[in-house]
């Protein structure tokens, strides 16, 4: 005989089920930590190779992943060249500047700003200035 589920079992169940944890994708591990040294890469900055850079592809580590997070310092002189974008994607400033570009429009970018770029524009960056301009890039990966 199967026997409804009262009182103090029944609220001691439903919070159980409340409290247990989604279940994740058979593919994706638990958690991926990535130390920014075992990533680091020294390269020319991408679309159109201006100067050099320092990348941590940080998330190039992450067998599953639904977005881009890298970080680049863009040595003195250097660039991240103009390039059409079909996803929208982010520039956050760590430390140094830089003069983004997109869709014809220019803004300085100094530590602690952001600049936020949206599907379909022509989007670029030049370090300005003595320092290198560090950043973090965030966007969806390709398909």
């Amino acid at each position: 005989m199967i026997r409804p589920l009262t009182g103090l079992l029944a609220s001691s169940f439903l919070m159980a089920c409340a409290s247990a944890p989604a279940p994740m994708a058979a593919s994706a591990p638990a958690m991926v930590v990535v130390a920014e040294e075992d990533v680091k890469v020294e390269e020319p900055p991408p679309h159109g190779k201006i100067g050099m850079s320092t990348a941590w592809r940080i998330s190039d580590a992450v067998p599953v992943r639904s977005f881009e997070f890298r970080k680049r310092a863009l040595h003195p002189g250097s660039a991240i060249g103009l390039h059409p974008i079909n996803h929208d994607e982010i520039y956050y400033v760590l430390s140094g500047e830089g003069v983004v570009h997109s869709d014809g429009e220019e803004q300085t970018l100094t530590e602690g700003m952001a600049a936020y770029l949206y599907t379909g524009a022509t989007v670029g960056i030049r370090q300005v200035g003595a320092e290198p301009l560090v950043l973090i890039i965030a966007y969806p990966p390709g398909k």
